[in-house]
């Protein structure tokens, strides 16, 4: 799934992320999942290196930006704001690769 969410839900209180499309598909994270799995460059390249990606979960999405007509860029109240997270990878299309890139920092 790449096409743009209808409806993009940041229930900051509850530390969850919503998102909803035109063919009825949803999808919701939570803040603390979202940043364990963030795509950046720089998370990546600690999880290859066998190093743990932090995810405190209190930690909350502080801004959402979008990028082009194919992801969004999230911002973490832990200081972090590289992580690009493209529309498919949010979608329930994704589950497998968001769980995939943050067993990572579980290895």
């Amino acid at each position: 799934m790449t096409a743009l969410p209808d409806a993009i839900e940041n229930r900051a209180l509850q530390g969850v992320l919503a998102l909803s499309w035109a063919d009825g598909s949803s999808a919701s994270w939570t803040h603390a999942a979202l940043r364990a799995a963030c795509p950046c460059a720089e998370c990546r390249a600690r999880r290859r290196a066998g190093l743990a990606v932090e995810a405190d979960d209190g930690v909350r999405i502080a801004a959402i930006e979008p990028v082009g007509a194919y992801a969004l860029n999230l911002g973490f109240t832990d200081g972090h704001r590289r992580g690009i997270f493209p529309f498919e990878m949010l979608g329930e299309a994704g589950r497998e690769m968001l769980h995939a890139d943050a067993a990572w920092s579980r290895t």
